[in-house]
């Protein structure tokens, strides 16, 4: 066993009596909470009003908390469907008595996709701008969010690596193991601090906010690009689909799609006419 690995055994919850406050729970309002002061900032400079900014929060925990379930159930869980239906919507499970579980299973998957639903429906009915507009101006947020996530997914020693002998692995003790794994889920946390950072350097410092989809296109790139690489060193989260299609696991399959969208708008995409 190497010096620097880590024994990772901590409380996921504190007990205040009346509830139970759960710190992956924490780390997502931390999230929502950094991303609305990031968009606040952003809808100062573009001169817009603060209510279409509280609309848009509301909009946006809905449709990644929505997404985020259900692409968890569809890609990863599709047999809640038939055995235990309302625990996909409730925080219990109801197979053998009813039992409080939280909502255990999200995917950034379907939360991406739920956002982007979420985003067309607040431009319809809210900024009336155009979809890519908004898109190219929250991801930013998302990727800021997305960095606690992970370090909520650590906490709860969930989302793990494979075996390692680095002397950067950790032991999960809560899952029972002795050996250790590859940290997956702060690696892959480290890594959305850049793709934050460069999506703000590229919004504040160059007009490429103006190329309608480009910083979209980016985040698509960068974002899932690190997810489908950061696969080869994480478990399986179903079994047997650590080969799902070719080498490809199911991540990696659904990560796929993301970068080619996120491409075509980066460098294929003319909207009808340039965004001032």
């Amino acid at each position: 066993m190497h010096l620097l690995q880590i024994d990772w055994d901590p409380i996921k919850s504190l007990d205040l009596g009346f509830f139970e406050l759960h710190f992956y729970s924490v780390m997502w309002i931390i999230a929502f909470v950094l991303g609305l002061y990031v968009t606040k900032r952003i809808w100062k400079n573009e001169n817009l009003t603060s209510d279409s900014l509280d609309s848009l929060f509301i909009y946006s925990v809905l449709g990644i908390m929505i997404g985020a379930r259900l692409g968890h159930v569809i890609f990863y869980q599709s047999e809640l469907f038939k055995d235990d239906f309302f625990s996909i919507f409730l925080p219990f499970s109801f197979k053998d008595g009813i039992r409080f579980t939280g909502f255990a299973g999200l995917a950034s998957h379907g939360a991406a996709i739920g956002m982007i639903i979420a985003m067309y429906l607040y431009n319809k009915r809210v900024l009336k701008k155009s979809l890519l507009w908004i898109l190219d101006r929250v991801v930013m947020a998302t990727a800021l969010g997305a960095i606690f996530v992970r370090i909520g997914n650590f906490i709860n020693s969930e989302i793990v690596g494979t075996k390692t002998d680095s002397a950067l692995g950790v032991i999960f003790r809560q899952n029972g193991e002795s050996f250790a794994r590859h940290p997956a889920q702060l690696y892959e946390a480290f890594c959305y601090i850049f793709v934050f950072l460069i999506l703000m350097y590229f919004y504040w410092k160059t007009n490429k906010s103006k190329q309608e989809g480009f910083l979209f296109g980016l985040f698509l790139v960068f974002l899932w690009t690190i997810r489908f690489f950061i696969e080869f060193i994480k478990e399986a989260q179903v079994e047997g689909r650590d080969d799902y299609v070719w080498f490809m696991n199911t991540g990696q399959v659904l990560s796929v799609p993301f970068i080619l969208i996120g491409l075509y708008f980066m460098f294929l995409y003319r909207p009808k006419k340039i965004v001032e």
